[in-house]
């Protein structure tokens, strides 16, 4: 937990997938810049498949405008992630004084970043949760664990109806979930 202006306080920078699954998230102090966070974000995406090693990095980040920096878009670059991400006004008005290579954000990349809101629906769904929601819990430990339960039950009621099946009581669950099977046997 960290100290920021509103006391001591946290925050969870998430990844998710296109239906709003959370892949990744990192708690930390409420001081520290989302900006900062991205880089260490991503790297923590493991997604498994059928076969053959997890997948780690994704096509596209959709992120908002507080994450631009020269960092995080060549740190992009570098790994071949397509980004859209908006510019802020400040940006704007320091690559006017200073032309370079604009940063391309048509109507194309306009219409991508209507998806961005399917992060805030996911942090609304793990919000569900009362004590995510109020931030009750008195270590960090504890608080990540409430985020690791609801981001698996988050899963687990998102399972296309193809891979679910049913069990004994009408319950409904996976039969197979990436990433999830090796503690559905314990």
């Amino acid at each position: 937990m960290g100290r920021s202006r509103g006391g001591v306080t946290s925050k969870t920078h998430l990844v998710c997938d296109g239906r709003g699954r959370p892949l990744a998230f990192i708690l930390t102090g409420g001081q520290v810049a989302d900006t900062s966070m991205l880089t260490e974000t991503i790297s923590q995406i493991r997604v498994p498949g059928p076969t053959g090693r997890p997948r780690t990095r994704p096509d596209r980040i959709i992120a908002d405008k507080g994450y631009p920096s020269k960092a995080n878009r060549a740190w992009l670059r570098e790994r071949g992630i397509a980004s859209t991400i908006p510019e802020r006004a400040d940006q704007i008005a320091h690559r006017s004084r200073r032309p370079g290579r604009p940063i391309d954000f048509g109507p194309e990349q306009r219409r991508r970043y209507r998806g961005r809101n399917v992060v805030e629906r996911s942090f609304n769904k793990l919000k569900q949760w009362r004590g995510i929601a109020m931030r009750s819990d008195k270590t960090a430990r504890n608080y990540h664990s409430a985020l690791c339960l609801a981001a698996t039950l988050h899963w687990l009621s998102s399972a296309p109806p193809s891979q679910r099946r049913v069990i004994t009581g009408g319950t409904q669950v996976p039969s197979v979930m990436p990433g999830l099977a090796p503690y559905a046997r314990r």
